[in-house]
Parts: C-alpha cells; structure tokens; sequence
C-alpha cells in the first residue's frame, strides 16, 4: 500500500535531497514549489489539480475498504467519523498551535542556515479556482497523510506485533522523508511531527483531530501565501 502511496512519495523525495546536494548551487538558493500550474491555459489547469486531488484520494479510499471486516466500520475503526465534532476540532486546533509555530520557525532557521530550501506554497496564477482548489489540495493532503501514515500505519503494525515507540517512530521517520525534497529542516520538523500526532492519536485512538490539524495548517500556508502574493506581487519568494 505505501509503494502505491506516501512510500513512493518518500522514495522519490530522498533521491531528490541526493540530486539537490549534488548541485554547485546551496540548498538554501534552491526552490521547492508545492502547489504548480499544470497546464498553461487556465481551465485545463483547473481540470488537471481536481484530476490530481480526485486520483490522490484513490489509496486512501482503498485503505478504509481493507480496514473494513464483517460487523465492523473501518470509519470508526480509526476514529475518522463525525462521533465528537466538537472535541476532534478542540484538539485539532491544539495541535496546530504546538506544530505551527514551532513549524515556522525551524523552516526560517533551517533556511538561515543552508540545510532548508527554500519552499513556495504555491505557483497557481490568479484565478477565481485558486484558493478553493488550495483548500481542496490542503484537504488532499491531511486526509492522505493522516489516514495512511498514522490510521492505516498504526492498525497493520499493532496488529504484526510491533511496541507503541516503534510504530510511532516508523511513522514519525516516514513522515519526514517524504519532505525531504524541501530540504532537512523540514525532515526534522516533520519527524517531530510525526511523533506528536502518533503520540496523540495513541493516546487519542481517533485520526479526526490530526485530519483538522494537519488541514488547517495546509490551509494557512496555501491560501496565506497566495493572497499575499496576489496583493504584493514581488515580496515572496517565487513571486
């Protein structure tokens, strides 16, 4: 599952720190753009990111169908139903502020220091499509990291016999080395990450208030960084 996924991702992400690092150019001068146009004209472009988000999304709906068994629900299974709203967007919010600016800041010290890319949220032009296809893309990533890397992780290695620290530092490490193409501060900030959504969600048994946390923050950075460069053009890095 994670060859067709997130582990792919991961793969690809440490041969392209090697080819980032094999380059004259310093690793803090190098680009990493998340959000790219795909097409030149602009509704092409929209057509590609829904096809993009719409295809992403495949594994994870084939994860909750594997985690299905006879009398049980794999939603609840993970903990990823509507059962506590309230609770699962209290926390989510509580997790946003011990990763956000922590978050932040180790990307600009990383970047400082030369080991961090520098990373562009978004190169989408400005059209009446790019932020609810930036939401979309936010919600693209919380559900596909959340529900493969913890929910999914978690379930098939508790039940190969693995400890608590392990899957939790399987998960944390793998979480980091899909961000490695944006350089190492980013791997060590996901890593942490990765180790306080894996201790909570042991703690919590629900993948919900980790899918809000993980949305909001991708949201914030999205949409942040594109409104931003829509109204200062220039003051941005890829802008």
């Amino acid at each position: 599952m994670l060859a067709l996924s997130l582990g792919q991702s991961a793969a690809y992400s440490i041969v392209s720190i090697i080819q980032r690092l094999t380059r004259a150019e310093a690793l803090a001068d190098q680009t990493a753009t998340i959000n790219r146009p795909l097409a030149d004209e602009q509704i092409f472009d929209l057509i590609y990111q829904l096809m993009g988000v719409a295809f992403a999304l495949a594994p994870v709906a084939l994860i909750l169908y594997l985690l299905w068994q006879p009398g049980t629900n794999p939603f609840r299974r993970i903990g990823f139903d509507l059962t506590r709203p309230g609770r699962d967007v209290g926390w989510g919010v509580v997790l946003v502020a011990v990763i956000g600016i922590p978050g932040i800041l180790l990307y600009l010290a990383g970047n400082a220091l030369g080991i961090t890319v520098t990373i562009v949220p978004t190169a989408l032009g400005t059209y009446w499509w790019t932020v609810p296809v930036l939401v979309l893309a936010a919600a693209r990533a919380a559900l596909e990291e959340e529900i493969i890397v913890v929910g999914y992780l978690f379930t098939r290695l508790r039940e190969f016999g693995w400890k608590p620290l392990a899957i939790i530092g399987f998960s944390a490490v793998l979480r980091g080395s899909y961000h490695l193409y944006q350089g190492f501060g980013p791997f060590i900030g996901n890593v942490a990450m990765g180790i306080v959504f894996g201790y909570a969600y042991q703690r919590w048994g629900r993948v919900m208030p980790l899918v809000v946390a993980h949305f909001i923050l991708d949201v914030l950075s999205f949409t942040g960084y594109a409104i931003v460069a829509s109204l200062l053009p220039g003051l941005l890095p890829g802008t």
